[in-house]
C-alpha cells in the first residue's frame, strides 16, 4: 500500500506545486509563509464565510465569471485594456489579484490594510478616455463598486455550486457582509451586505452595461486563446466552459459566448470534477506516519 501512496502524493504534489506556482507566483511561498504565519488580529476570523468562500477551488471558476462580468462595464473595461497589462502580462495579474486577495483574507490586519492602500495608490494614477469619449477613473465610487459586486456575485455563485461545503443562507449573507468591509477599505461607500441588497445594486448597473469590442475581445482571450500549456487546455476549457454558465443569460449573449445545451448533464458535473481535482492537488500534504 505504501508504494501505491507515494506515487499518488507525488504526483499531487507537482500539480499542486504547477498550480500554486501560476496562480502566486515566484514568490508565492514567501507571501504565503508570511501571511499565514505572521501573528496578529485578522479581519476574517478561521470560520468565517469569507474564508470558506476564498479557500475553495471553486474561485478557479468564480474568477473567470467576475473577469467576464466586469468587462461589460465600458469604462471598467477601458481601464483595463488601457492600464493592467493583462494582455501582455496574464499571470502576473493573476498573481498580484491573488496575493491580495490572500492578504485581505488571511493576513493580519495591518497586513489586510497594508495591501488596500498599495490598491488604492494604483487607483489614484489610473485615469483615461474610453473609446466613446467618456473620461473614466479607477478610484471612481461607482466603477469600485460595479467590480466589487459583480466580484462578490460570481465569486459566491462559484462557491454555492462547485465548493466542498455550500454556505447556508446566513452564510451567504455573511459572506456579502464580509466583502463590504474590504470593500469599504477600498473606497466603496455603502457597499451591500446581504444578498438582497447585493442583487438590487448588480439590477441597478443593468442599463450601464454592454459588451464594448475589447470586452469581447478579452472574452475570446480569456475562453479561447488562454495563456495556459497545451496539457492544461482540456481542464482549463471544462473551467472557463462552466465560468460562462454561471453568467445571467444576457451577460454570455453580450459576450457572444455561446451556452452548452443542457449544462446541468455534462456542463457542471464536468466543471465539479476538474474542481475538485484542483482542490485535491491543492490540499495540504500530510507527513507520513
Amino acid at each position: 500500500m505504501k508504494r501505491i501512496a507515494e506515487p499518488a502524493s507525488a504526483l499531487r504534489g507537482r500539480i499542486g506545486h504547477a498550480i500554486f506556482s501560476r496562480v502566486a507566483g515566484p514568490d508565492g511561498p514567501d507571501n504565503r509563509a508570511r501571511i499565514h504565519g505572521t501573528p496578529g488580529p485578522r479581519w476574517f476570523a478561521p470560520e468565517s464565510p469569507v474564508r470558506r468562500v476564498h479557500g475553495d477551488a471553486s474561485m478557479f471558476i468564480g474568477g473567470l465569471s467576475a473577469l467576464l462580468l466586469q468587462s461589460l462595464h465600458p469604462l471598467a473595461m477601458a481601464a483595463v485594456a488601457a492600464h493592467s497589462g493583462f494582455r501582455g502580462d496574464p499571470w502576473g495579474r493573476l498573481q498580484r489579484t491573488s496575493t491580495f486577495l490572500a492578504a485581505t483574507t488571511y493576513g493580519t490586519a495591518d497586513s489586510a490594510q497594508r495591501a488596500v492602500d498599495r490598491v488604492r495608490a494604483v487607483h489614484d494614477t489610473v485615469r483615461g478616455t474610453a473609446p466613446d469619449g467618456r473620461e473614466y477613473r479607477a478610484s471612481d465610487p461607482h466603477l469600485l463598486c460595479w467590480v466589487h459586486v459583480a466580484e462578490v456575485d460570481m465569486f459566491l455563485r462559484a462557491h454555492q455550486r462547485y465548493g466542498a461545503g455550500p454556505l447556508d443562507d446566513a452564510g451567504c449573507d455573511g459572506y456579502v457582509a464580509g466583502m463590504a468591509r474590504i470593500a469599504t477599505a477600498l473606497g466603496v461607500p455603502d457597499p451591500p451586505v446581504d444578498r438582497a441588497q447585493l442583487a438590487e445594486r448588480l439590477a441597478a448597473y443593468r442599463d450601464e452595461l454592454h459588451a464594448t469590442p475589447d470586452a469581447l475581445a478579452t472574452a475570446r482571450f480569456l475562453l479561447l486563446d488562454p495563456p495556459v500549456p497545451l496539457l492544461a487546455r482540456l481542464p482549463y476549457g471544462v473551467l472557463a466552459a462552466n465560468a460562462v454558465s454561471l453568467l445571467p443569460s444576457w451577460a454570455s449573449r453580450e459576450l457572444r459566448v455561446p451556452r452548452m445545451p443542457a449544462e446541468g448533464l455534462c456542463v457542471r458535473p464536468l466543471g465539479a470534477a476538474v474542481t475538485a481535482g484542483i482542490r485535491w492537488a491543492l490540499a495540504p500534504t500530510r507527513p507520513a506516519a
